[in-house]
């Protein structure tokens, strides 16, 4: 799994345009939301400004380029010649998803940390860490089950686009009406129970037991995600 980590972490810092769009522009849009905290803060809270970072990372920066990575490599048959080696699938999946996922991590821990320094820190850190994995849980899984219908790194940019707006969104949504309002719908929705427990963690004022549960839709995400990648994956380019 570790060559083929190295490997693929050469592939991705020698491809400008995935270090742009899916590594860059998540920083400069999380640099934004900082930037205007005091804003986004009246309409919202500092939970929601930053539930809405970890979305935008993780849906940018680890779902949209883990969909763009795996299909780019199924599209030059690397994954083909990765399968035909001693190491097993989920090694071969692991090892290409490592350095992104770490990069992605790195990311949103340094900008919570200055977000912390410069807007207060949270209520919970560690039921904030507990949130913040579950989402890039959700997000890895869907990315790589998205990656299961998408036929080349082209196409990436049109089948990982509707979920990576569609999780801001409704962090967005959730973050700003809070869940009083359309309860089940909110928290059911990919992002929205996450959100919640983001917003908790960072505000503080509910109780611990209440917060945990909000992982279950998200890791039922998870759990619907590795069913449709089993499905749907393929290791050779569609015909």
């Amino acid at each position: 799994m570790l060559p083929i980590a190295q490997n693929e972490l050469v592939q991705l810092f020698r491809n400008r345009a995935v270090l742009v769009t899916s590594l860059l522009m998540p920083v400069a849009v999380a640099a934004f939301f900082i930037s205007y905290r005091d804003t986004f803060t009246r309409i919202g809270s500092l939970g929601y400004v930053a539930a809405v970072l970890v979305f935008t990372i993780a849906a940018f920066s680890l779902y949209a380029t883990t969909v763009t990575t795996l299909a780019a490599r199924r599209q030059t048959l690397f994954l083909k010649r990765l399968r035909s080696t001693a190491a097993s699938d989920v090694s071969v999946l692991a090892g290409l998803v490592l350095p992104v996922s770490i990069i992605a991590v790195v990311q949103i821990g340094l900008i919570l940390g200055v977000f912390a320094a410069v807007g207060g820190g949270p209520s919970d850190a560690v039921l904030l860490v507990a949130a913040a994995v579950a989402i890039f849980a959700m997000m890895l899984a869907l990315g790589i089950a998205t990656a299961g219908v998408t036929n080349s790194p082209e196409h990436a940019q049109i089948t990982a686009l509707p979920l990576s707006l569609g999780v801001i969104a409704v962090a967005t949504w959730v973050g700003i009406t809070g869940t009083e309002s359309l309860t089940m719908l909110k928290r059911v929705l990919p992002g929205g129970a996450a959100t919640e427990l983001v917003v908790n963690a960072w505000n503080g004022g509910a109780p611990l037991t209440d917060s945990l549960l909000l992982l279950g839709p998200t890791l039922g995400w998870v759990a619907v995600s590795v069913v449709v990648a089993q499905r749907m994956f393929r290791w050779e380019p569609r015909r």
